[in-house]
């Protein structure tokens, strides 16, 4: 069935179910559409799907009700079967009314169908398998999304259903258990509480979103020198040792925090800090969502699409005229020029007229620079 105009449906007796298997920054970026189902059904359960990396930031949400997480570390014939068996068994239990899929693959088509549940909502998708679009009751084709917000996407397949919501800004609720651990998280890394602190995150899980460590470290030691921040670099584990090739040139008030938070408790080091930096990623999301300042490095992603909106929000790209060219590096190199010619001088220069405009930070007198 199609769905150009509203989708009528019976107000469902059991669950509903919001399925989001994108990466963290898809679940993040999600948040309105749990806000928007959670206060047109206020009785009724809310689970929400998603994978099991971006588990503990779903959990934390005050709108939903429960998570079933979707695990694919399991590794071997019998872990990984014990692990589908179990997803399984939360996904239908209890029953749901209402499945809605966010997304055009496969996997949260099958996890719609699987609920059980009568009525279920998708993204028509163009290319795929046939079989697809047809383990949905109910299909929503939204037209020209390229000049929206990635939030409005998952609004788009919610609006057929009267559930058109006027908030757009995705934000995240840190509870008072993940404040108190940050704290002790940044106390035992050391962090002065006596200066502001700029989180620094140059990783992604795409290398062509990435930025030089050379000209990370000018920035940092600005950051350091001439404002007095502390700076905290962040990322998973696997990047500690990138992260202390950033950390290593400085004695003092540079920190690497990678890989010593949980995906649970970054959004509330984050919500510690005046200002963040860092290239198109979750983090970027998640710092904006928990009110902090951003500064985030563009190369061939759309701003458009994935930059946090508001006046406290700064992107910084090179201004080539094939931005934003939307390919994963140029001609799919996964190298991207735009990013490579970008230097630490531009960025800065970029900085210091939105920490002038947000009145965060005066510059330190003359320092002698490490």
């Amino acid at each position: 069935m199609w769905a150009e105009g509203n989708i009528s449906l019976p107000r469902p007796r059991g669950g509903v179910l919001l399925i989001q298997l994108g990466d963290i920054g898809d679940v993040v970026l999600t948040l309105p559409a749990m806000q928007a189902l959670r206060r047109r059904f206020p009785d009724n359960e809310l689970a929400v799907c998603v994978r099991e990396h971006a588990r503990e930031l779903a959990e934390d949400c005050p709108w939903t009700d429960r998570v079933i997480s979707v695990d694919q570390r399991a590794k071997g014939v019998w872990p990984k079967l014990a692990s589908q068996f179990r997803f399984l068994s939360r996904l239908r239990n209890p029953g749901f009314s209402l499945a809605i899929d966010l997304r055009t693959g496969t996997r949260g088509a099958i996890a719609a169908f699987l609920s059980g549940a009568h009525y279920r909502v998708g993204r028509f998708s163009d290319d795929g398998p046939l079989w697809r679009n047809r383990l949905f009751t109910h299909l929503v084709r939204p037209m020209n999304e390229i000049q929206q917000y990635a939030s409005e996407h998952h609004l788009n397949i919610l609006a057929p259903l009267g559930l058109a919501d006027d908030e757009k800004i995705p934000t995240l609720v840190v509870p008072e258990s993940r404040k108190r651990r940050a704290r002790g998280l940044l106390r035992a890394a050391g962090v002065s509480v006596d200066r502001p602190m700029a989180a620094v995150h140059p990783f992604s899980l795409w290398s062509y979103k990435e930025w030089q460590i050379r000209e990370w470290i000018s920035v940092i030691r600005h950051l350091r020198n001439h404002y007095g921040f502390s700076v905290i670099v962040t990322g998973a584990p696997p990047e500690r040792a990138r992260a202390m090739e950033l950390t290593e040139p400085f004695e003092d008030h540079v920190f690497n925090l990678a890989g010593n938070t949980t995906i649970g408790d970054l959004p509330a080091v984050l919500q510690l800090c005046h200002l963040f930096i860092g290239v198109d990623t979750a983090s970027l999301h998640i710092a904006a969502a928990v009110g902090v300042p951003t500064i985030g490095l563009f190369g061939p992603s759309s701003p458009l699409t994935w930059a946090p909106r508001g006046d406290r929000h700064c992107v910084i790209t090179k201004g080539m005229p094939c931005q934003p060219c939307r390919q994963k590096g140029c001609h799919g190199s996964e190298k991207s020029r735009c990013l490579d010619e970008l230097n630490a001088a531009e960025v800065i220069t970029e900085m210091a007229h939105h920490l002038k405009r947000l009145t965060l930070a005066t510059p330190l007198p003359d320092t002698n620079a490490q």
